[in-house]
């Protein structure tokens, strides 16, 4: 995936803070910066290019962002910016709107609509998501009421996004530069639906947007539920209250099987297990039980079969 890092620490102490806003005005609008610590600004950025969206992870002193009608008339990208905020608090106004948030929360503002917002903590850390108004699938208007509202990230569609966005900036090692634009795919399928669920306007969203959330929904509960060797096609389909054909008709836009997934999903996590020096007491057995496998056996055919190596060799050869 193609990445770009931002760090204030590149430029002289002196010049940390006018480079800092400059940075922020460039990647998303211009607007207007202060802090207290503006003297000697510390603040990491990363940019994850998803095509027509971009993801940005960053840790930053605290700051406050004011962006003014002057600014909007001057520049307006016609964008949505959501901010997933893991660490510290915040404070906003939006028009007439005054919201709090706290870890976990997300919130919501628009390019188009003056708004002020203080950030408050030793270090910040939270995850910017920018996506083009004219990428979500909603009635004209609609979204526009979610800004400034506070938007739950530890329950139901909020939980949701702020899983995908936090694993995504966790690790982008395994993605590529392609693979980018389908990403934003999801993630602008995922604010659809949490601006709907917000709004009470589901039924507006197309059938396909739909389909990708719930497959989204399926694949968390398949990696939440590995451990359980009970976990099968029929038990999936029965959770999410659809049928075991229309479960493989997800899996089959994915060009795998149910199956195979699971199956490839409990071998990566066995395979990770048996090259952890945390774990080189644990028996073999105990790994394959962990993530689903009743029969040591059966685990260790499938591992072989799959890595080309006995687990016991493999451990072996890893960690000696």
């Amino acid at each position: 995936m193609n990445e770009t890092v931002f760090r204030s620490d590149t430029v002289p102490a002196a010049e940390r803070f006018d480079y800092w806003q400059e940075r922020l005005g460039q990647t998303h609008a211009p607007m207007h910066l202060s802090s207290e610590h503006a003297h000697d600004y510390r603040a990491v950025q990363r940019i994850l290019d998803l095509g027509a969206v971009s993801v940005w992870p960053a840790t930053y002193h605290p700051l406050v962002f004011r962006r003014t009608a002057k600014q909007i008339r001057q520049s307006d990208p016609e964008v949505f910016h959501l901010s997933l905020v893991l660490n510290g608090c915040a404070t906003a106004a939006w028009k007439k709107r005054n919201t709090q948030y706290r870890p976990y929360d997300l919130h919501c503002n628009d390019s188009s609509v003056p708004y002020e917002i203080h950030t408050h903590g030793e270090m910040i850390r939270s995850i910017g998501l920018e996506i083009p108004k004219a990428l979500l699938p909603l009635p004209r208007g609609a979204a526009d009421r979610v800004v400034g509202a506070r938007l739950p990230g530890r329950t139901g569609m909020g939980l949701l996004l702020a899983q995908f966005l936090t694993r995504l900036a966790d690790d982008t090692s395994s993605y590529l530069p392609s693979d980018g634009p389908r990403l934003g795919t999801v993630v602008t399928d995922l604010v659809a639906v949490l601006f709907a669920h917000t709004l009470e306007t589901a039924d507006d969203l197309p059938p396909e947007t739909h389909q990708r959330i719930l497959l989204l929904r399926i694949q968390d509960f398949i990696r939440q539920n590995l451990h359980d060797a009970q976990l099968t096609p029929a038990g999936i389909a029965a959770a999410h209250h659809i049928s075991v054909r229309y479960l493989h008709r997800l899996f089959c836009g994915e060009g795998t099987t149910v199956a195979a997934r699971i199956r490839r999903l409990r071998l990566e996590a066995a395979h990770h297990d048996l090259t952890d020096p945390a774990l080189r007491s644990t028996p073999i057995h105990a790994i394959a039980h962990r993530w689903g496998y009743s029969r040591a056996s059966e685990f260790s055919r499938a591992f072989r079969a799959a890595y080309g190596i006995a687990p016991k060799d493999y451990r072996q050869r890893h960690l000696g």
